[in-house]
């Protein structure tokens, strides 16, 4: 299941998926033919029977629209008999002209099928290879209640370069929030290199401050191994992230900060911003300074706390007016919620604020403490 299924993110309509509307065109039909035979002669309502086969076009595929078509001109010869005047030039080109009509329709309907079967069969791959990459991530965790959320810049895409995993150690949770340098493939690329170091050591490393240096020499050796005089971006992949390891039984949090905004901490009734005290360089870039000694902040993260990780694509969201999306008041309102009815109230308010359209990929974690 994809997130979008998983947060009530429902898909567009799409033609072809109401065929009970057809009964407009038919009603059409029926209405232009009988008020066109009771209708004084030099009255001629015959051509609107083009309109039920054009409006067939968007509520249904190319067998219903050719069969409204068909259904026209019979009701155009229909008419022709009525008056008298079927063996007239004037009607015959009426029904010779609706079939070109309805025939070119039915051409347009089966191409704009066939590239919708294409287009379906790519989201199909797009939402698998995302269930690879980015899996959702678990509802609990310990004593943690755990919901994600990921909104692609894109409307077609399922995933960008915003990334999030979790991985569970003997006493604790750990989990990554970050963003790529980028967009594109590349981004893509870059996110699932970072994503798969940290699953695969995650729970491998002793300590938080290994598990980085585990993930930056990842996308250093990644960067480098290819790079050549010819394309100089290959060694300036780099990610800004967040580490966090939650002990079971201990009430805090240890993180590490690497150039990712702070998380906000909900706590009765208010929101801050968690001091992180350290905010190293972006994973990736530790060959610039010859390796970090990254330092690990350890912070108060009580039963009924909720923990809010996000990306910059949230809070650098901007209204018609240019307004940046005021996250931390807008979760105050949400802090009582459980972590998957924040992040719907989030999703909802944040669209709402963009109009739908966003600038940036976003991806939002909610972590809750529960009570032992």
């Amino acid at each position: 299941m994809s997130l979008r299924s998983q947060l009530g993110i429902r898909r567009p309509w799409r033609p072809g998926h109401v065929p009970a509307l057809v009964v407009i065109p038919l009603a059409l039909i029926v209405m232009i033919c009988v008020v066109d035979i009771l209708a004084p002669p030099h009255v001629h309502l015959g051509p609107l029977l083009v309109v039920a086969p054009a409006i067939t076009v968007a509520l249904a595929g190319a067998r219903l629209t050719a069969l409204i078509g068909a259904l026209a001109v019979a009701a155009q010869v229909v008419i022709g008999a009525a008056r008298g005047v079927l063996a007239t030039g004037n009607i015959q080109a009426q029904v010779a002209a609706l079939v070109v009509v309805s025939a070119l329709l039915v051409l347009f309907c089966l191409v704009r099928d066939r590239s919708e079967r294409e287009l379906h069969q790519v989201r199909s791959v797009a939402e698998a290879a995302q269930q690879v990459l980015l899996r959702p991530l678990p509802r609990r965790s310990g004593p943690l209640e755990i919901a994600c959320l990921y909104l692609p810049a894109e409307e077609e895409a399922e995933m960008g370069g915003d990334l999030y995993a979790a991985a569970r150690t003997l006493h604790s949770t750990r989990l990554l929030i970050g963003d790529v340098r980028g967009k594109g493939l590349g981004a893509i690329s870059h996110a699932a290199l970072l994503l798969g170091a940290f699953r695969a050591a995650a729970h491998r490393q002793a300590t938080l401050a290994r598990l980085a240096i585990h993930l930056d020499g990842a996308v250093r050796w990644d960067s480098s191994q290819w790079h050549t005089d010819a394309d100089p971006d290959t060694d300036e992949s780099f990610a800004t992230a967040i580490l966090l390891d939650i002990p079971d039984h201990q009430e805090v949090v240890h993180l590490i900060d690497c150039g990712h905004p702070s998380p906000l901490l909900l706590r009765d009734g208010g929101v801050t911003a968690l001091p992180t005290g350290a905010s190293h360089l972006p994973i990736g870039l530790g060959g610039l300074v010859g390796g970090i000694d990254y330092a690990v902040e350890t912070l108060p993260f009580e039963a009924g706390d909720v923990l809010l990780l996000f990306t910059d694509g949230v809070i650098e969201a901007r209204n018609a007016d240019g307004a940046f999306y005021p996250l931390g008041v807008r979760a105050a309102a949400w802090g009582g919620e459980s972590p998957r009815e924040l992040l719907l109230h989030l999703r909802d308010d944040l669209l709402a604020h963009v109009d739908g359209h966003l600038g940036d990929d976003a991806a939002v974690v909610a972590l809750r403490r529960l009570a032992d």
